[in-house]
């Protein structure tokens, strides 16, 4: 009765009441620190309410996620994890196909890059992200200042992201601004190791999250 371990996790006790768009997002955004995401499936329809399944394009990526994510309160809610029973369509053509690249996957990829290039003329976010020590302008304490995020971010997302690590206390989002946020933690120590760990990190394909400690 096992299902075998595959690129598919199908996840089901979810929260009927999130809006569609809105569970696929917040899906997307605790799941890519796992690896990447070909894609996510979420319907509403009666029989399916409250499920979801996170295609993985690698089987290592879905079984990390299954582990970790395993009855995560997520909207309130303890996800329930499973492998797929089938090969979704996508992973499918992706066996059919492996040798030459799917180009279903393809077209999205080229427009991040591009708009990655103009960034780095106006931010010289690369020799940032390799060396940290060139943000020290502000010393380390418990609140980090984020900036960089999408335009869909919302608190649930960032304290999903956020309350994995050791002495979160809360999310603080800027009215009218969706691009910043603050999130605070009980000691210095604990938010500098949420900043290691989540700097850079893509809340969408096109964000890379930048992560400073706040002006005191």
């Amino acid at each position: 009765m096992d299902v075998r371990p595959n690129q598919t996790i199908y996840i089901n006790n979810l929260n009927e009441k999130i809006k569609k768009e809105e569970l696929k997002k917040s899906l997307y955004a605790i799941f890519s620190q796992f690896g990447q995401i070909l894609d996510i499936v979420a319907l509403k329809t009666l029989k399916m309410r409250g499920q979801a399944f996170v295609i993985f394009k690698e089987i290592g990526s879905a079984s990390n996620a299954l582990r970790t994510m395993q009855g995560f309160p997520f909207y309130d809610k303890p996800m329930q994890i499973a492998y797929s029973k089938s090969d979704s369509d996508i992973v499918a053509k992706l066996k059919g196909t492996f040798k030459e690249r799917p180009k279903k996957i393809k077209p999205p990829k080229p427009a991040p890059g591009a708009e990655e290039k103009k960034d780095k003329k106006k931010k010289p976010t690369s020799a940032e992200n390799s060396n940290p020590n060139t943000q020290t302008e502000q010393p380390p304490n418990q609140i980090l200042f984020l900036t960089n995020l999408p335009e869909e971010t919302n608190e649930m997302m960032l304290s999903m992201l956020f309350n994995q690590f050791p002495g979160f206390k809360e999310v603080r989002l800027v009215p009218n601004r969706h691009d910043i946020a603050f999130v605070e933690f009980t000691t210095e120590l604990q938010s500098n190791a949420a900043k290691e760990a989540l700097q850079g990190f893509r809340i969408t394909p096109t964000h890379a999250m930048k992560i400073t400690f706040a002006k005191k």
